[in-house]
């Protein structure tokens, strides 16, 4: 008569689902419970109560089989209760345990993740060390000390000197240009377009080399 849930075998996870069901067959065995007690009180007698006169004869007074099915019935399901209030702990648990579980395995993907980024990440070429409000690498997104890796078609591999740079913006003059940058470890990617301004120059940001 024992009730458990079908996926307490272990070979399945137990999700939230399988614990409302477990609760709802909780709830369900403690309202048979209650009914069967109503059964003894409208008898007058408790689980304890004598079934039995003096002379040691049946009760002529109350429905012994009643009674005596009644108290069978509340042990029973008293058993059941004690079995599935283990089988909610031990659901509760296994669920906290597979969402501590989950939660540490993302966080362990999420730093070896970031740690494959930083090791893939080419090296820099230039730093930007000044950036003027209003200006086109403002507008960008260009902040100071981004470290570039690429500007247009200069990159880590073919950058010599900002000459390659300064190249790039003259003939780029009112176009799009591609710039990606590694900042705070992580790279950052942008489109710059150089043009004309209220300041000077095409970028309105300075640029330096870092020496590799």
């Amino acid at each position: 008569m024992r009730m458990t849930g079908e996926n307490s075998s272990g070979n399945s996870e137990t999700t939230m689902e399988d614990v409302k069901n477990l609760i709802k067959k909780k709830d369900d065995i403690e309202e048979q419970i209650k009914a069967y007690y109503d059964v003894l009180e409208d008898q007058g007698v408790g689980v304890e109560g004598p079934l039995v006169d003096a002379e040691g004869f049946p009760r002529a007074d109350v429905n012994v089989y009643q009674i005596r099915t009644a108290r069978h019935n509340i042990s029973c399901l008293q058993n059941d209760h004690k079995a599935i209030m283990v089988e909610i702990e031990e659901a509760l648990h296994k669920l906290h345990a597979r969402e501590k579980a989950k939660r540490e395995r993302d966080e362990a993907e999420a730093q070896e993740e970031a740690m494959e980024q930083q090791v893939t990440l080419p090296s820099p070429f230039a730093r930007v060390d000044a950036v003027t409000q209003r200006s086109p690498a403002c507008g960008a997104g260009l902040r100071v000390g981004d470290e570039v890796i690429e500007f247009g078609s200069v990159n880590t591999e073919n950058f010599q000197n900002l000459q390659n740079i300064a190249a790039v913006v003259q003939h780029s003059e009112g176009k799009p240009l591609r710039v990606a940058v590694i900042r705070d470890g992580q790279r950052a990617q942008m489109t710059l377009t150089p043009q004309r301004w209220s300041g000077r120059g095409l970028l309105g940001c300075n640029i330096v080399p870092i020496q590799r």
